[in-house]
């Protein structure tokens, strides 16, 4: 059973003075994302306080100095659990051998951006996490001044307790946390010295990494509630297609089974959110007593569909691009000098198009939600990346007043955008508030895979101008994308060329998209550093030395004022790439890659190593040098890097969903290609530039560049350039 969490602020006010000898503190994490944490299931090895409140984001002290951290965003792998409580935990100069972290609830009367997504956790909730732990801090130095009867500045503090040196006198945080519960919080505080960090910059483990291990229920597929149904859904087979007719009396008859009936989560009159991506609004929902049972019936629908919109192929797909790269004038997104009269005067032009197909996200937790609706609330628990987003959807289709609707966020077995869009909530919702009964809803893989919320596909034709010595006098990209185009138009190489330009070409489709691990900056980042790898070749240079050539006009005398990107720092992470992989120092065997990207304000750059092993490429090394200023905690950024390497170099080789008529090829991993454990690189080092800046994005800018590294490596292994994934189609020798 789930504990009842009371999320009022009369609640707090009452269950704070019952406490007896606990600090609690409410701040607001600007942009926090965080994780779950269930006491009963890592035993601490201290000695926990006699009563604990659990309120929705507060930080909480209790009467023997454990302190517990609310985290209320939701944790989707990232480790921002464990990260966003170190830096409260820093300010506060608590012991963290001694600090609870748990996961809060939905409120957004405390928290004003409860989402995992965009990378931004840390960098927007840096300054806000600081303060907060700060000010507890100094409340608690005001209540031990008073009681000690010394002044506050002759007291410090470290791991949990405070000292006055001139006495001897030592005091523990718990000692003084209900007194501290009354003094008044304070408009300003001083921020540490970020060289005076103790905990900050150091390895941490996940603070649910030992009930991971263990296979604790942490997941939302984990959740088990008195009374629950399994419910599952039944989509169209096809992108363009609808219900026409459903006969269920076969399902209707099998044992176990409730209730099988067509809902629509798009009801008449409601406009959607952004969130609210989904290609097929109306579908069926089977209801039974177990997940085999709801399977079972689920096979045996007979389903009558129609055509409604157009059945698109992937094929049709690729010609639709090709048609608008080269038979129409795009948005023209930006445009320095003259392109055409430098294009004309070049003594050398090259000229390359780039493609990629949808993929789909394939999480390895499956959508599912559990929801109970009654007659005037709603109940959610499950893994979502929106939440707040989520309660908005489900106050305009339930009828349900937001404050009458709680949603728990659950850990994600993966989320890589995939769940920013929560259908699968609203679903899970409908079918509870329908069946009058708590329900868990389950996608199937096949579900999962097919429903759509996919990356665009994307063609991208760039074309550079070189003048007799091989510098570049202009250069062009045009984009195309289904359905948005995937071009960047302010970043590098912008700024470096004097003629420049970009078009874009926005195509309709009726396959619902959206956010894929680092939007568009997945697909446009390979492209771009291919290209330029290309270009370097042709202008008979080393390709790291050209980029910073390139990178030296923007540092001394940029073209343009919109640049949005530093040319210093991302110049910066070659040089040092450079230098730690020891570039220039051929290997016999060993073909070599190079790549860097700037997204989500961070700067990455990467050197790959590949060798041919029987006739197939095998990644030894990469070497990845990271700029995203301060790091708070070494272990879980360097997990985030290695993984986004990983993830980018497999969808690189080998990821792909095809169409046709409308319908996806692939519906399980037997057909959708995922890098296997024996495919990933034999070792990947990790380098950060140390700068002193406050951190930035982390858990997304080490894909975009590794897929052009590895295809800059396999053309110097094969001698075959690049310009489509996935790459496994192209070489025969990756085959």
């Amino acid at each position: 059973m789930k504990k009842n969490i009371d999320k009022t602020r009369r609640s707090f006010i009452k269950v704070s003075a019952a406490a007896g000898g606990g600090l609690l503190m409410g701040f607001n994490f600007m942009s926090c994302e965080a994780e779950p944490k269930y006491l009963e299931y890592a035993a601490p090895d201290f000695a926990m306080p006699e009563k604990w409140n659990t309120l929705n984001g507060f930080l909480k002290i209790g009467e023997n100095g454990v302190v517990t951290i609310m985290s209320p965003n939701p944790e989707i792998g990232q480790n921002v659990k464990t990260s966003m409580p170190m830096i409260v935990a820093e300010e506060l100069d608590a012991d963290w051998d001694r600090v609870i972290v748990e996961q809060a609830p939905l409120d957004t009367k405390l928290y004003k951006r409860q989402i995992a997504g965009g990378s931004q956790s840390i960098r927007l909730g840096w300054k806000d996490l600081r303060e907060t732990g700060a000010r507890a801090r100094q409340m608690l130095l005001k209540a031990a001044s008073e009681r000690l009867e010394v002044p506050m500045e002759e007291l410090s503090t470290s791991k949990g307790k405070i000292y006055h040196k001139k006495t001897d006198k030592v005091l523990d945080y718990g000692e003084v946390a209900s007194a501290a519960s009354s003094v008044e919080v304070p408009e300003e505080v001083t921020l540490k010295d970020p060289k005076d960090f103790t905990l900050i910059g150091t390895s941490v483990r996940n603070v649910d990494g030992f009930n991971i291990v263990q296979g604790k229920p942490l997941f939302g597929l984990d959740t088990m509630e008195e009374g629950m149904k399994i419910a599952m859904i039944e989509h169209p087979p096809a992108f363009g297609m609808k219900i026409k007719s459903l006969d269920d009396s076969a399902a209707r008859a099998m044992s176990g089974i409730i209730d099988v009936f067509r809902i629509n989560v798009e009801p008449e009159g409601w406009n959607p959110q952004w969130s609210d991506v989904n290609a097929y609004p109306e579908l069926v929902a089977i209801v039974g007593e177990s997940t085999w049972q709801v399977m079972k019936a689920k096979k045996a629908l007979k389903i009558e569909w129609e055509q409604e919109s157009k059945l698109e192929s992937s094929k049709d797909h690729v010609a639709t691009m090709e048609n608008a790269l080269a038979s129409k004038k795009g948005d023209e997104a930006r445009k320095d000098g003259d392109p055409n009269s430098a294009f004309e005067k070049a003594a050398k032009i090259i000229e390359k198009t780039y493609t990629a197909p949808f993929l789909a996200h394939n999480t390895m937790e499956p959508m599912n939600f559990y929801a109970n609706v009654t007659a005037d609330k709603a109940e959610l628990i499950g893994p979502v990346q929106t939440a707040q987003f989520l309660e908005g959807t489900l106050e305009g289709v339930l009828g349900i007043p937001k404050e009458n609707i709680s949603i728990m966020m659950t850990r994600m077995g993966g989320g890589f955008g995939r769940r920013l869009y929560g259908h699968f909530g609203t679903e899970a919702a409908l079918i509870s508030q329908k069946v009058k009964a708590p329900v868990k809803l389950v996608y199937t893989r096949e579900d999962d895979m097919t429903q759509g919320t996919y990356r665009p596909a994307y063609m991208v034709t760039y074309k550079a101008g070189l003048d007799e010595d091989g510098n570049l006098m202009a250069f062009q990209i045009r984009g195309a994308g289904i359905p948005r185009s995937p071009i960047f138009a302010n970043r590098y190489p912008a700024g470096t060329v004097d003629n420049y330009r970009v078009e874009n070409h926005d195509l309709e489709t009726n396959i619902s998209t959206g956010a894929w691990r680092a939007p568009r900056s997945n697909f446009i980042a390979t492209a771009e550093q291919s290209f330029l790898d290309e270009v370097a070749e042709a202008a008979g240079k080393d390709p790291i030395d050209f980029r910073l050539s390139l990178f030296e006009r923007a540092i001394s005398n940029p073209v343009g004022e919109e640049n949005d990107y530093d040319a210093e720092r991302y110049a910066g992470v070659l040089k040092v790439v450079k230098e730690k992989s020891g570039w220039g120092k051929e290997t016999a065997g060993i073909h070599r890659g190079v790549s860097a990207y700037y997204c989500h304000n961070t700067y990455v750059a990467q050197v790959l190593d590949v060798a041919m092993e029987d006739g197939l490429p095998k990644v030894k090394k990469v070497c990845c040098v990271v700029d995203c200023g301060i790091v708070v905690n070494r272990e879980g950024a360097i997990n985030q890097i290695e993984g986004g390497i990983v993830d980018g170099i497999g969808h690189a080789l080998y990821s792909a969903i095809n169409f046709v008529d409308g319908a996806p090829q692939q519906s399980n991993f037997n057909k959708y290609r995922l890098i296997r454990q024996s495919e990933a690189p034999e070792s990947i080092e990790v380098h950060f530039v140390d700068n002193g800046i406050d951190p930035t994005g982390l858990g997304e800018p080490s894909l975009p560049p590794i897929g052009a590294a590895l295809a800059n490596a396999l053309y110097k292994a094969t001698g075959t350039r690049l310009y489509s994934q996935p790459f496994v189609d192209q070489v025969e020798l990756l085959g």
